[in-house]
């Protein structure tokens, strides 16, 4: 079984992270056992299949999609992952932050594709609390960008009080 960063800490990865060959059609995409986590074309064409079946469903979203795609499901993704096609792409940081302090989302985001340990640290700040590193990256290395910044001045996600007001309270 893969393992993810999640809450700051190496854990086993209980999803299967479902993807689309090309030219398959998401309304007849055969689906594994277990915990998934489905393209948003997929939920979308498949969703009261899979609100039924029995075991926990998130939802990926790829770069053009966005937090509003899905803000009427919430309270029914235990997980929505974050695509980062390329290390670059600053898409998803942005959709992190529009599920925490918009939308209020308390369930887990997850960053997937082409994730760093640089980018852990500030992926974090946004909203993502758990990470699919890019393949053969080391996770225990990983864990250590947290620890890259003892006092963040900026309000985040994380914490929404700039440091000087966190210094006068």
């Amino acid at each position: 079984m893969t393992q993810i960063i999640k809450n700051r800490q190496a854990v086993a990865d209980n999803y299967t992270l479902v993807t689309l060959a090309e030219g398959e059609a998401p309304a007849s995409t055969a689906l594994p056992t277990g915990a998934i986590i489905v393209p948003l074309a997929v939920w979308q064409a498949q969703k009261s299949e899979l609100t039924t079946r029995g075991t926990p469903v998130g939802v990926w979203l790829d770069v053009t999609e966005g937090a509003e795609d899905v803000a009427d499901d919430l309270a029914s993704l235990p997980v929505i992952a974050v695509n980062f096609p390329k290390f670059t792409d600053g898409r998803g940081y942005s959709t992190a932050r529009l599920l925490r302090e918009r939308y209020g989302y308390t369930g887990e985001i997850r960053a997937i594709g082409d994730v760093l340990h640089d980018q852990l640290f500030l992926m974090a700040r946004c909203g993502f609390d758990a990470f699919a590193l890019r393949e053969g990256k080391d996770i225990a290395k990983a864990l250590n960008a947290f620890a890259t910044f003892k006092t963040p001045y900026q309000a985040a996600a994380d914490e929404s009080r700039p440091l000087f007001r966190r210094r006068t309270a």
